[in-house]
């Protein structure tokens, strides 16, 4: 198709539209143009290369007739991002019409009119195929677009103008969006301001309620002025939060220019829905709102979230504030009891019923489902607990062994009225189950809280991979969190009562089986570890926050020495399950040794000018093993110092003895102990062991290292334990997960066949030594098989000692 008419240097322009106006001329309703006008070559080009001003000729040249129409048509054909004169007609086609018929024959007779210009509408079937490539790739390259082409027997013009004008009327849609949140928030400022004014000229009596005289306003003046200030106040925190929603700058004293475009629908239904609850900060997030979320391409500006990307983070956050209310309030049948273990299992075709547009898509291909509930009581009241869960470093030491690593990314808002109500912030955080055989999740996240009722908080979060993958981020993730959190209310105890919902899409085929069917019931990083931490964290903190001390605690400690004991302890727990899980806490550099077993991982790094740790070279050592034994059984005879000789190298070969013990919650295996083990002959001094654990119901932790007995003595007197260098090892133990039997020949867990139930353990073993107490020194292959001998002796010792207990 060809427009040299437009845009060579003769009149061609002109003496097409002329010869238009002749042909036409029947049409021409009454008071038109009555004589053919030449559109200037100036004129033409303004019309292709401004669509501002082409928008601005289309609404004053209303009346014009033909003229204007034939240029509506040529300018369409020319730029397909334009805008038309009439929205309804757009928004009919929604970028699925094309236009032939254009000649392009310039030699053509000038008394000729030319061939009306005719609209092809695309079939069902290619705008579906057309919509279900845009949502995948809305930058369709050139293979892509030839291939869409022959396949749905459009011309390759035809595609391309189709994603081009998708494409904008995405960006023009969420223009009004953000538009229309101005303008209310505008409104609703400039309604407060008459309000306000009104009473200053009308001032009335407090007492009597008629108006007040001259010498009683000094008074009321005087409040009305604190109220002035106050919503000055108020103004200019709104317009900060408008500058972080647009990312840029807002005056508090300009109105917001309107950015309405002349263009029609499009798959923004749900932004409509929810405009009308969403005044723009202080942001009141009413109930109800359940829309889609629909995703632009957008490139990621390098200091931040962009205006667009920060509006799409605000309806997600809210379409998964809504979704995580219905899910902890439904019961039957979306929640269905499990009566083996007693927890609740997500209906997934019911919640697709409920749930029909998730927030984050339809689940990837070769994604598995991982949902569950739990509801339980916690001593802390609901603003401690949000307060908690808001703050990264709280939230990270709340739940140690579960987070490897956390960090607040951007806070979009810090909530209202000085309270957490309306916070939104993205983080990105690393999840770990204590086992070489499970990777750790990296997911990244909005965090929102709302305060749903007086006393009732709610915290969602859910992951914003598919907004990353529009706005230029590596589109590569193994685990994505659909809308999961915890609604916590007040009880008039003191207590909470949580319920935690947890709701993932994760690849199976990167977990080892052993650990697959403890992490698809949920037991890995479902609602039941999340709320037993919780509980078990918040009675540790009421105990040492009450001045009894109990009764198995040694009274020779003093308050400060407990404080610095646990707080040694907890340094150790932490740094036994980044030695674990290889989080990027510590940079450890994965080894792959010819003689090492095939489950077992080892890893080094260097530790330098660090005074909690021995300097030198550390290896780390880690492996995962079933055993036929109750997970309560195990706890109880690691823990047990007079059975550390049955396993632990450190003892001597004889029982240990408790120096120290401090209780950390109700049940006698949350506790912090200093051990000593015998000497071997009377030469030599006795070790100090400082030993952790901690029991809840979705599992079990055992962690010592050997400390130096001048050390341990400056902590118990209340000693800075910063300087204690220690390196740790130790045992995590979890439920092998219901419906698992015992292992086959090959050492696997295997779910079928009709053989009996065997409730079994996965227990981790991790050792943590020091090789070489100079960095610089180079690792050697007897240290790798060193370690790698410690590890497989001490396992082989637990399963001899359980043996021979059993056939007791």
């Amino acid at each position: 198709m060809s427009f040299a008419g437009f845009l060579d240097n003769s009149s061609g322009g002109g003496r097409i539209v002329a010869e238009n106006n002749l042909g036409y001329s029947s049409n021409m309703p009454s008071g038109a143009i009555s004589q053919p006008r030449l559109v200037t070559q100036s004129f033409a080009k303004s019309m292709i290369n401004s669509p501002g001003l082409s928008l601005a000729l289309q609404t004053s040249m209303e009346g014009q007739g033909d003229v204007a129409r034939m240029g509506e048509n040529n300018y369409e054909n020319t730029n397909v991002g334009g805008r038309r004169s009439r929205d309804e007609e757009h928004e009919s086609r929604s970028g699925s019409d094309n236009m032939d018929g254009a000649s392009d024959d310039q030699d053509a007779d000038d008394m000729k009119p030319p061939r009306k210009k005719r609209y092809h509408r695309h079939t069902p079937q290619q705008i579906q195929e057309l919509e279900s490539l845009f949502k995948e790739c809305p930058h369709p390259d050139e293979k892509q677009r030839l291939e869409l082409s022959r396949r749905l027997s459009l011309e390759t013009r035809q595609v391309k103008f189709w994603f081009q004008n998708r494409r904008t009327q995405m960006k023009t849609q969420l223009e009004r969006h953000e538009n229309s949140l101005l303008r209310q928030e505008n409104d609703k400022l400039r309604a407060e301001n008459m309000s306000i004014r009104e009473a200053m000229r009308n001032p009335i009596c407090t007492n009597c309620g008629g108006p007040a005289m001259i010498g009683d306003v000094s008074l009321e003046e005087q409040h009305l002025r604190m109220e002035n200030a106050r919503l000055k106040d108020e103004l200019d925190k709104v317009c900060a939060l408008t500058g972080k929603f647009l990312g840029r700058p807002m005056s508090s004293l300009a109105s917001p220019t309107s950015l309405e475009l002349g263009v029609g629908g499009n798959g923004f239904a749900g932004l409509n829905s929810v405009s009308t609850a969403l005044p723009l900060g202080p942001p009141d997030y009413g109930n109800g709102i359940s829309s889609s979320l629909s995703v632009i391409p957008q490139t990621r500006s390098n200091s931040g979230p962009t205006g667009i990307e920060r509006s799409m983070y605000l309806e997600l956050a809210l379409a998964s504030m809504d979704e995580l209310v219905k899910m902890a309030q439904t019961d039957e049948p979306l929640w269905i009891r499990n009566w083996e273990g007693g927890r609740e299992m997500l209906n997934y075709d019911e919640y697709l019923r409920i749930f029909s547009n998730p927030c984050n898509g339809p689940r990837p291909n070769g994604f598995v489902t991982e949902a569950s509930r739990e509801t339980g009581m916690v001593i802390i009241n609901s603003l401690a607990l949000v307060e908690t869960l808001m703050d990264s470093n709280k939230w990270a030491e709340m739940f140690p062994c579960m987070i490897a690593r956390t960090s607040t990314t951007d806070v979009i808002s810090n909530g209202m009225g000085g309270t957490r109500n309306g916070a939104l912030q993205l983080m990105h955080t690393e999840l770990q189950v204590l086992s070489p055989l499970v990777p750790v999740r990296e997911v990244h996240f909005l965090r929102f809280c709302k305060q749903l009722a007086e006393g009732v908080w709610a915290v969602a979060d859910v992951s914003i991979d598919s907004i990353r993958e529009t706005a230029g981020a590596p589109p590569f993730f193994s685990c994505r969190r659909q809308p999961s959190g915890c609604v916590v209310q007040d009880m008039p105890n003191g207590y909470s009562k949580v319920t935690w919902v947890e709701h993932a899409e994760y690849e199976e085929n990167t977990v080892h089986h052993l650990y697959r069917p403890l992490i698809g019931a949920g037991l890995g990083f479902g609602a039941q570890r999340w709320v037993a931490t919780l509980q078990r964290q918040c009675e540790c903190l009421a105990i040492l926050m009450s001045s009894a001390v109990p009764s198995r605690d040694h009274t020779a400690i003093t308050a400060s020495g407990r404080r610095s004991m646990l707080k040694l302890a907890q340094r150790m727990t932490d740094n036994f399950c980044a030695g674990v899980c290889a989080s990027t806490v510590h940079k450890w550099n994965k080894l792959s040794a010819g003689n090492v077993d095939e489950d077992v991982r080892v890893m080094t790094r260097k530790s330098v000018d660090d005074p909690g740790e021995p300097p030198g070279i550390v290896l780390s050592a880690a492996t995962s093993v079933w055993l036929p034994i109750s997970p309560q059984r195990l706890f109880d005879f690691l823990r047990d110092e007079r059975l550390r000789s049955e396993w632990d190298i450190l003892s001597n070969g004889g029982p240990m003895q408790e120096m120290a013990h401090i209780a950390k919650g109700q049940d006698h295996g949350n506790c912090v102990s200093l051990l000593r083990a015998s000497a071997m002959n009377p030469n030599q001094s006795s070790m100090l062991i400082l030993q952790e654990t901690c029991i809840d119901a979705a599992g079990s932790l055992v962690v010592y290292a050997p400390v130096d007995i001048p050390a341990m003595h400056v902590v118990m007197n209340g000693g800075d334990s910063a300087y204690v260098a220690l390196l740790p090892s130790g045992f995590a133990i979890v439920p092998d997960g219901q419906g698992s039997r015992g292992p086959s020949g090959n050492g696997t867990v295997s779910n079928g066949g009709s053989g009996h139930r065997t409730g079994g353990s996965l227990l981790t073993v991790a050792f943590q030594i020091l090789v070489n107490s100079l960095p610089t020194a180079k690792l050697t292959v007897e240290s790798v098989e060193t370690v790698n001998n410690l590890i497989s002796c001490t396992v082989q010792k637990i399963k001899a000692a359980i043996q021979s207990e059993s056939s007791l």
